[in-house]
């Protein structure tokens, strides 16, 4: 079986191309440079950030980095040496997952791949309050004795008690409801008294009667 020229052609365009591959890498990478710097840009909640750039050129460096970060506080004390994380949507952007504690510190940020590299820088974290927006609570305003609220007079509601009252005290005035006709109604109820008088006194006399009368027969 012979081979088509068309298909020995495409193994060795590759061969002869992964060289030139090779040749435009190590290009690159001399344009870089063999070394990173690290600049401190500050801080965000305490989490220190840095940018990785390429020494010769001030590339960004795309690719992962893996380093350390160490911080050293004005009064001596040390956090670190915490590993190096990527910021996403930043490139070249690193920072910790730990926090610096609220203080001037000397950042210390060091690499060891790609390349060697180095950076420091001094930040100051502030005092975050717990409290969102930093905002207090209004208290109630307490109650004044003083002002309109004070100056108008209170009436109490008339209760029936104080209108019976009233009401008697016309009457005994004679400027209450009724009081020129009482005398007519106590005229009008005086016959009616005296017949419920008289049958009164007939049935008192009938009862005492019968009595005597069972009296006698029994003795």
């Amino acid at each position: 079986m012979r081979l088509r020229p068309r298909a020995l052609c495409v193994p060795l365009l590759a061969f002869l191309a992964s060289p030139l591959l090779v040749l435009v890498q190590a290009g690159q990478a001399d344009a870089h440079g063999d070394s990173i710097q690290f600049t401190v840009t500050g801080q965000d909640t305490g989490h220190v950030r840095a940018k990785a750039t390429y020494e010769d050129d001030h590339d960004p460096v795309d690719e992962r980095i893996a380093g350390t970060l160490t911080a050293v506080s004005a009064d001596g004390r040390t956090r670190g040496p915490w590993r190096l994380v990527a910021v996403p949507g930043h490139a070249g952007t690193v920072t910790t997952q730990e926090v610096l504690p609220p203080g001037t510190w000397k950042v210390t940020v060091e690499s060891g791949f790609p390349e060697l590299g180095r950076g420091e820088g001094k930040i100051d974290v502030p005092v975050v309050d717990p409290r969102p927006g930093g905002k207090t609570t209004p208290r109630p305003a307490r109650p004044t004795t003083s002002g309109t609220a004070s100056a108008a007079p209170s009436v109490e509601p008339a209760t029936p008690a104080t209108a019976h009252a009233a009401a008697r005290a016309g009457a005994e005035s004679g400027s209450g409801p009724g009081s020129g006709s009482g005398s007519e109604g106590a005229t009008a109820w005086l016959p009616w008294t005296a017949t419920a008088a008289a049958v009164l006194a007939v049935t008192a006399t009938t009862v005492t009667a019968v009595r005597r009368r069972r009296r006698s027969r029994t003795n």
